[in-house]
């Protein structure tokens, strides 16, 4: 049977800042993100099953996405751990998070990834994610450059 690729896109609105940037990103700003997951695999073959010709329900790939990031980062404040910034955001918002990477939409479509892949099927593969992070940028990360 041929290998099938879905697609679901999700939204979250989250700020961050780059500590030690030398451009305008070293400040707080936030973006709308578009976050495209795909994954790839063969429909179910059981004529028996009522997932008969699904890849993978999307309800199903909604709940990990929405668990991993969505409802954690939205309308959150992405830092880098250790930095003055963490600590003085930390007494003045309950939603800062904190992470061991500058947060730049390259490492953070890198921990989605992770994150995601850790939670699939095991029949199911991630093949990628795309996090735009304006309507115009945007990063990709591919399963088969990172195998």
């Amino acid at each position: 049977m041929a290998k099938i690729r879905l697609t679901k896109e999700f939204e979250f609105e989250m700020a961050h800042l780059l500590d030690g940037y030398d451009g305008l990103c070293r400040n707080i700003h936030g973006h709308s993100y578009k976050l495209f997951v795909t994954v790839k695999g063969e429909p179910e073959k059981d004529p028996k099953s009522p997932k008969m010709g699904m890849v993978l329900d999307f309800s199903v790939l909604k709940k990990i996405v929405k668990e991993e990031i969505v409802d954690r980062l939205d309308h959150a404040m992405l830092v880098m751990r250790g930095t003055e910034q963490a600590t003085m955001l930390k007494g003045i918002a309950d939603r800062i998070y904190e992470v061991d990477y500058q947060p730049t939409c390259e490492n953070m479509v890198t921990e989605f990834a992770n994150r995601i892949r850790a939670r699939l099927p095991k029949n199911v593969e991630l093949h990628c994610v795309k996090l735009h992070e304006t309507s115009t940028s945007y990063a990709e990360w591919y399963a088969e450059d990172n195998n």
